[in-house]
């Protein structure tokens, strides 16, 4: 199956979490992806919310990159069958591949991992490293704190006004969708050169 020109990158956890909402969330995201024709891209493992997204994307025949390192194949269940596997040798190749076979990043909620994927993709866009779309799924208020703290650094001008980045926080996973395709054609019409970069 070819790599469709448009794909995310999801960002989530390799556990459940407590509440079924995030599971629900990652089967709507899956189910989203596939609908629009938007290739998913993700930590290749099976299990937790990456496994879920994977499987949904996969059931409804969309197209599935995994990128896993070779020492997290049994500790994340690789998953089997989908479009593309790629195994690197270490985390830092697994994420500059995932970052460079995505086309935007969505995170879903997730722990360290997570927050640190996130984290890294949003300090190479401060840095004016990429402008491609960042869209924070906010599912029940799970990443209320990380936005909270952002808005803490602002105030502390460790954020300062000319150190912004876009991301786009929505609430649902139906959001997630309509938020990269609304900032695709933002990126589309901007004048050559011209950041996009905006407070949260």
């Amino acid at each position: 199956m070819t790599r469709p020109p448009h794909t995310l990158c999801v960002y989530c956890g390799s556990g459940t979490g407590k509440n079924p909402a995030f599971m629900a969330a990652a089967r709507t995201l899956g189910l989203a992806l596939a609908e629009a024709g938007i290739g998913l891209v993700y930590g290749g493992g099976s299990i937790g919310l990456m496994g879920e997204v994977a499987r949904t994307v996969l059931a409804q025949g969309g197209h599935v990159t995994g990128i896993i390192p070779d020492f997290l194949v049994k500790a994340e269940r690789m998953l089997d069958g989908v479009s593309e596997l790629i195994v690197t040798r270490t985390m830092h190749e697994r994420k500059m591949t995932m970052f460079e076979r995505a086309t935007g990043f969505v995170a879903l909620p997730g722990g360290l991992g997570t927050l640190e994927e996130l984290t890294e993709i949003s300090t190479w866009a401060q840095l004016d490293r990429h402008q491609k779309p960042i869209i924070l799924c906010n599912v029940e208020g799970y990443w209320d704190p990380y936005l909270t703290l952002l808005q803490h650094m602002r105030e502390e001008t460790f954020i300062r006004a000319n150190g912004e980045f876009t991301m786009d926080v929505v609430k649902t996973a139906e959001d997630v969708i309509p938020a990269y395709e609304f900032r695709q054609q933002r990126l589309k019409a901007q004048p050559p050169g011209q950041a996009l970069h905006r407070h949260l």
